[in-house]
């Protein structure tokens, strides 16, 4: 897979498909790499050209110091998109992957077609709480935090039923950069798009999964209710719902995109 030389860091990114399908940009959740979107591939490749890159601080490409904002992260996919000549684009994205495109709603919707945002908030947890995060990690690397990270990815059931794929997606979080994943943490925190929702105009779904403890339903249905005309879809997930409930993720996110 390549790499764009961008203004100030290196993006590792994945481009495929036919060149006149409309582009579909994923964008990943804190503490995971493009691999994240694979069950995604076989059910909307066929009706797009996909992009899926690391977020900055995350995968391979480039770990730039201090903390980061997701206005920054935003700023870093349109560079992108402008680096592959890429006019305009459909986008979903999970999580801080959601919290990126509620941002690109906001500052540059003239790119867009229409928005999946999946298992997000337009504010996540308490300042503390990211805190106590970031200080674990601090002191203890990744694997202070992954496995109780992966607990609240995934139900009970999916993690007994599916055993490799749950500790393939451990196995991501815990070889992700320490120092990436903090100044991504920071980005999350400080992320607070309430009084925002409203002047979004993209077209928008918002998806999240029914036992999500991360972003519950009741946050995407705030989503939902604040961003003019947006739809709402629920899946038996937890909150990497594209992972745990794949078949009905992929059902609604195609239902709406090709709407």
């Amino acid at each position: 897979m390549p790499n764009a030389q961008l203004a100030n860091l290196q993006v590792h990114y994945d481009l495929r498909g036919t060149e006149t399908l409309p582009v579909l940009v994923f964008s990943n959740s804190l503490g995971t790499t493009l691999e994240m979107w694979d069950p995604q591939l076989s059910a909307l490749a066929p009706h797009f050209r996909i992009l899926r890159y690391d977020t900055r601080g995350h995968g391979r490409s480039t770990v730039t110091p201090g903390n980061y904002t997701i206005a920054q992260l935003a700023n870093d996919l349109l560079q992108l998109l402008d680096f592959l000549r890429l006019d305009r684009a459909f986008f979903c994205g999970l999580s801080m992957g959601g919290a990126i495109g509620m941002q690109l709603a906001s500052q540059a919707p003239q790119r867009f077609l229409k928005f999946v945002l999946c298992n997000t908030a337009a504010k996540f947890g308490t300042a503390d709480a990211w805190h106590a995060r970031i200080q674990a990690v601090q002191r203890g690397g990744m694997n202070a935090v992954a496995s109780s990270v992966v607990e609240r990815w995934f139900t009970s059931a999916f993690r007994d039923a599916h055993p490799a794929e749950t500790q393939a997606v451990l196995a991501m979080l815990e070889c992700a950069n320490p120092g990436g994943y903090v100044s991504n943490c920071a980005a999350v925190r400080d992320f607070d798009f309430r009084n925002s929702l409203s002047l979004l105009r993209v077209p928008s779904l918002v998806l999240t999964g029914s036992h999500d403890p991360v972003a519950p339903p009741e946050e995407a249905h705030f989503l939902a209710d604040a961003i003019p005309g947006a739809r709402y879809a629920e899946v038996p997930a937890a909150h990497l719902s594209n992972i745990e409930a794949r078949d009905h993720f992929n059902r609604a996110a195609l239902d709406f995109l090709l709407s």
